[in-house]
């Protein structure tokens, strides 16, 4: 006896494209979403680097001021392409 499937959907099941293609360890896109995912995380990116370097005095300050910044967008990134690829 077999009951209903109740396995919550899967973040491909919820749009049926697909966003990026796993290359190595890297995901590239494959679409309009996933080129803007990348765009829109450069760019903020870039934006707070120039922020925090311009009241940087050294490079390691400046390295201290966007790590958190840079790995919490990268691991925002991983999730959604690992969630949209094949």
């Amino acid at each position: 006896m077999t009951g209903p499937d109740v396995r919550a959907p899967r973040g491909r099941d919820l749009k049926k494209g697909r966003w990026f293609r796993r290359f190595g360890w890297l995901h590239l896109p494959v679409s309009r979403q996933g080129a803007a995912v990348i765009l829109a995380c450069a760019a903020f990116c870039v934006n707070v680097f120039a922020a925090v370097d311009g009241r940087s005095h050294s490079v390691s300050d400046t390295l201290y001021g966007v790590f958190p910044f840079f790995a919490c967008t990268f691991l925002l990134v991983e999730r959604v392409a690992g969630r949209t690829s094949a």
